[in-house]
């Protein structure tokens, strides 16, 4: 059969793969879970405006996206931090003393809501598996330095 009489919706498409889903406990802060929800609405109404525009690409992405942020926010579990934090825990802030007097803040947070250059990192992450537990005046490897942490907040 000649190419010209092939439907291109018969043709074969590009399946996208899906979205990998962490086999760690989906912990999340409210705000964490707050922005799962608002991605899901987000996502349904670019579904229904790549519809209306009959957007097979954008149709495909939306829908393995949409699965993903559903599949997290049905399995979310929300935790909340103690108001006054005596160690590192899931949603508490931690401020950390470099050599040198600098300081950072590091959140500890679900891995959806990560985002490192915000001071938000992954509970499952290596430097909040150094941090988990510790209280202020200890010490943690961060890097090639020694950071204190100096204050713990909620």
């Amino acid at each position: 059969m000649s190419r010209a009489f092939v439907k291109e919706s018969d043709q074969d498409t590009e399946t996208l793969p899906e979205r990998a889903i962490s086999a760690n406990a989906n912990l999340v802060t409210a705000r964490g879970l707050a922005l799962l929800e608002e991605r899901v609405r987000e996502l349904e109404a670019e579904r229904s405006a790549a519809r209306a525009a009959d957007d097979a690409a954008a149709l495909a992405r939306i829908a393995r996206d949409l699965r993903y942020f559903q599949a997290r926010r049905d399995s979310a579990r929300p935790v909340s931090a103690a108001a006054h934090p005596e160690q590192v825990r899931f949603g508490v802030r931690a401020v950390l003393r470099l050599p040198g007097g600098a300081e950072r803040a590091f959140q500890l947070v679900g891995e959806d809501e990560a985002d490192p250059k915000a001071g938000l990192i992954s509970y499952v992450s290596p430097l909040a598996k150094a941090l988990m537990g510790k209280g202020v005046g200890e010490q943690l490897p961060f890097g090639a330095l020694t950071a204190e942490i100096i204050a713990l907040q909620s």
